[in-house]
């Protein structure tokens, strides 16, 4: 089938899945904090380009579909690499329920019930999912084309908000705080960990590999650009929302950009904010349910997966893939929506960076362990490359330490469950 995605659908992808739910939502997570939450942005920033630089050099190595899948799959074989895309695909229904809970938070400012009433919440999460979904089994230039879309009309209210706030608010008031009383390793830890949401999704640009023109040359570019794009609208955007709200109203904002904007330009500034935010959050679950489809389709290519999810539609979309990941955001949705909206979305945070930066960490090993493998066969070591992927695994395991004990017991149960169906398809393989 023809490629669709150059370089800027696939800048779009990177920026569009990372620029999406986290900023708008993160400066009411991160408000305990206070100004110690930028320390958080410029950690997983810099881990970031780390992670972006090892990806791009494994995407030049091996351009194929399912991006970290692949990596680890041709590293070290079929279970740790099923492993890495159960996980991932995990991840990612997980981020469309935490972006669909997002949307619903943005959607209150025109319609207040939606955020008070927990079923009409619910529903409105619940329908996005469905609306994007249908849009992604219309095909992947479909989807292409919107993602590009809503990463243009998004920067809008980031920047217009981030501008007049540092403008007119004072960033010198907002305080420091440790909430917990940690130690400064484990409060960086813990900040990272949450920040990091924003930057799930700088690997999505792998997955689709062939759908993407010139994937060894486009992917590392569109890596790099991306992650040095998005680090320097969350610097901007999340210290003019703090220069403006006191730490204690914002901690409890469920549309902090809107909040902010409705003190600079009244209710309609409020209103043409959250219509940004609400056109940004539906472009990061239109890239993540583009990738999940493409993650399911690529491991059930390998009969890894149940062969059904490898199946195109007549436009070349994975319907049936596409579909039960739809199905299972529902299902996390409906389940985390008795916790309250901000709640809700901190935990499906959680769980959606800890199953990303599992196959991160893997990806990390692949680079490294593939690097070795050339040394030996005597094509000589590269030292920046090698450096660059232990760079990407310590900040990987590093930041699996901010997770908390119920969130990694979660995805410890989750990656778990995905066992039963390898070691069965393998018995089906092997008794043909």
């Amino acid at each position: 089938m023809r490629r669709s995605l150059g370089f800027w659908r696939s800048w779009a992808l990177v920026v569009g899945i990372m620029i999406g739910n986290g900023i708008f939502m993160l400066p009411a997570v991160l408000a305990p904090y206070g100004s110690l939450s930028l320390l958080g942005w410029i950690f997983a920033g810099g881990g970031t380009l780390f992670i972006a630089l090892m990806l791009g050099a494994l995407a030049r190595r091996i351009p194929k579909l399912g991006g970290p899948y692949a990596y680890t799959r041709t590293a070290f074989g079929d279970l740790p690499g099923f492993l890495v895309a159960w996980g991932y695909w995990i991840s990612i229904w997980s981020g469309v329920a935490a972006g669909a809970v997002a949307f619903t938070g943005y959607f209150s400012v025109f319609v207040p019930q939606v955020s008070a009433v927990p079923l009409v919440g619910a529903s409105v999460s619940l329908t996005i999912i469905w609306l994007v979904t249908a849009i992604n089994v219309a095909g992947v230039k479909s989807s292409g084309i919107v993602q590009l879309v809503t990463t243009l009309l998004k920067l809008l209210p980031l920047f217009l908000v981030a501008g007049s706030g540092l403008l007119l608010g004072d960033i010198t008031d907002v305080p420091t705080a440790n909430p917990n009383n940690e130690p400064f390793p484990l409060l960086i830890a813990g900040l990272i960990m949450l920040t990091m949401w924003a930057y799930v999704g700088v690997e999505g640009v792998t997955i689709p590999a062939d759908d993407i023109i010139e994937p060894e040359k486009t992917i590392p570019r569109a890596l790099i650009a991306g992650t040095l794009a998005a680090t320097a609208v969350y610097i901007i955007a999340t210290s003019g929302v703090m220069a403006l709200i006191p730490s204690s109203k914002l901690a409890i904002s469920t549309s902090p950009f809107a909040d902010a904007a409705s003190l600079i330009f009244g209710p309609w500034g409020a209103g043409l904010v959250a219509f940004g935010a609400i056109v940004s959050i539906t472009g990061s679950i239109n890239g993540n349910i583009l990738v999940g489809g493409m993650m399911a389709r690529a491991i059930a290519a390998d009969r890894l997966f149940p062969v059904r999810f490898a199946k195109l539609n007549t436009v070349g979309a994975p319907a049936f893939a596409l579909v039960v990941s739809g199905f299972l955001s529902s299902v996390l949705v409906v389940m985390n929506y008795a916790k309250g909206l901000v709640a809700a979305f901190e935990m499906l945070i959680l769980l959606s960076t800890l199953t990303s930066l599992l196959p991160y960490a893997a990806s990390a090993l692949s680079d490294i362990a593939l690097q070795k493998k050339d040394a030996t066969a005597g094509e000589g070591k590269n030292r920046k490359s090698l450096c660059i992927a232990i760079g990407a695994l310590a900040f990987s395991l590093f930041t699996i330490v901010g997770t908390g004990m119920e969130v990694a017991g979660y995805g410890l149960i989750l990656l778990a469950a995905g066992l039963p169906i390898y070691y069965r398809l393998k018995r089906i393989e092997l008794s043909k």
